[in-house]
């Protein structure tokens, strides 16, 4: 029965996704080691250093059904790694060829470098999701552009902005995401074949050629030297997943808050059933947005324990290593869940511009003091335009009406300009600033 929620053949639908879970699933890691036996095998084989018809015996033998189960666990137990029941089996299976078999490797290499093909994998899927996201987002800036709502800062309304500057907004750390994700690729996408204390030292001369072979077989590049403890790629690869799940609970924090009934300007898409609570049936819970938190906060914990893992003594760690399978797959599961719950949100979000209409009205034109202000400088000088506009909020607060009606009650505004100076002075529409720019400076990156 699984421990971890995101394991879960039930809760696992709401944490993680299927297709993370079957790149990070221990089986598909067991035949990634096996594809590193067989790609080193082929690559010896060509340069002599095992007898060339060894290579195919040994290659058609790596498939993880050759694995005994059972037998593996009972090696892993005594051990403590499960190279050496992975070498055993693939030995028996390649018969008398298998005696050739992790030649002049060491365990960690294998291990590792199966790592690095599952984060290969990994890293794809997240760039996808983010790519389908990215499109969505920029749709949904473009379609609101024009879209007026409140701004709010500490809660409470501030100035008007757009829906569309809002979702430029989610959507420009995004972007950048995917510019992180292809330059970290090169620094964790390299093979590991150092051997036993990372200097090849059991093949001889040709320790070099066989790391670069190998790399080439398996699509990945070979590092300047081994990286057995120096584990900055993989830390990286765990700590950019944070950063996107950071942006990602910015997105997920608003939609929450925008759904509220008491605001109801943005809600997450509906579903007959989806959010609805055991005993109240009129609620909608936002429950994509409370999936996408609750994984970021699991991510954000293995982070540290990544980077923790750093610290590696000597030439080959004595714990810190064995740490990082607890965190990496974890990690990439629960973000690409979340990526799944965003994209959800980004492309079939409900936004109802006319309440957040009647939103910006609520304060009788209050949001736009700042326009007033700057509207009456030129005129009362800055300091006087705010002592003035300050006093008619007062009054509009105190009385209850709005803050054009009030303007006309201040002598310093009405001997300077008429009513429909001042209507047009408190149009929220018409204090926008940069925002279309903005909007267009985003979607062209």
């Amino acid at each position: 029965m699984p421990i971890n929620p995101a394991d879960s053949p039930i809760l696992g639908t709401l944490y993680g996704s299927d297709p993370a879970r079957a790149i990070f699933d221990e089986r598909a890691w067991f035949q990634h080691m096996l594809d590193v036996e067989a790609a080193l095998a082929r690559v010896q084989a060509r340069l002599g250093i095992i007898p060339p018809d060894a290579a195919p015996a040994i290659t058609a033998a790596a498939r993880v059904e050759n694995l005994d189960p059972a037998e593996l666990a009972a090696s892993v137990r005594n051990v403590g790694y499960p190279v050496v029941g992975v070498v055993k089996g693939l030995s028996r299976a390649a018969g008398p060829h298998g005696a050739w078999t992790h030649w002049g490797a060491t365990t960690q290499d294998i291990m590792d470098t199966a790592t690095v093909l599952q984060v290969r994998a990994g890293l794809a899927l997240i760039d996808a999701e983010l790519q389908a996201i990215i499109t969505a987002l920029s749709r949904q800036a473009d379609t609101h552009r024009h879209t007026v709502m409140a701004g709010r800062t500490h809660l409470q309304h501030a100035l008007p902005v757009t829906f569309g500057l809002k979702c430029a907004t989610w959507l420009m750390p995004l972007k950048a995401h995917r510019e992180r994700l292809a330059q970290l690729r090169p620094r964790v996408e390299l093979v590991q074949f150092g051997g036993a204390a990372g200097t090849l030292a059991s093949l001889g001369t040709q320790g070099l050629a066989v790391m670069q072979g190998l790399a080439d077989e398996l699509g990945l590049a070979a590092p300047a030297a081994p990286w057995h403890v120096a584990r900055d790629g993989l830390a990286e690869a765990v700590s950019f997943l944070g950063l996107v799940c950071g942006s990602l609970s910015k997105l997920a924090t608003d939609i929450i808050l925008l759904c509220q009934n008491e605001v109801a300007e943005v809600s997450e898409p509906y579903v007959p059933g989806r959010g609805q609570s055991s005993t109240m049936p009129q609620k909608r819970n936002p429950i994509a947005s409370e999936y996408i938190l609750a994984s970021a906060r699991a991510v954000h914990a293995l982070v540290p324990l990544m980077q923790g893992a750093m610290a590696q003594d000597h030439e080959r760690a004595t714990g810190p290593w064995q740490a990082e399978y607890l965190a990496l797959p974890q990690a990439f599961v629960l973000t690409h869940g979340a990526l799944a719950h965003a994209r959800t949100i980004a492309e079939g979000m409900v936004v109802d511009p006319a309440r957040m209409r009647r939103n910006l009205d609520l304060t009788g034109g209050l949001i736009v003091a700042e326009a007033v202000m700057m509207g009456l400088a030129p005129h009362l000088g800055r300091e006087t335009a705010h002592h003035v506009v300050k006093h008619a909020c007062d009054r509009a607060l105190t009385a209850g009406g709005t803050l054009e009606d009030a303007l006309m009650q201040e002598p310093e505004v009405t001997s300077r300009l008429d009513r429909a100076a001042i209507a047009a002075m408190t149009d929220p529409a018409a204090y926008l600033g940069a925002t279309q720019q903005f909007i267009d400076r985003v979607l062209a990156q």
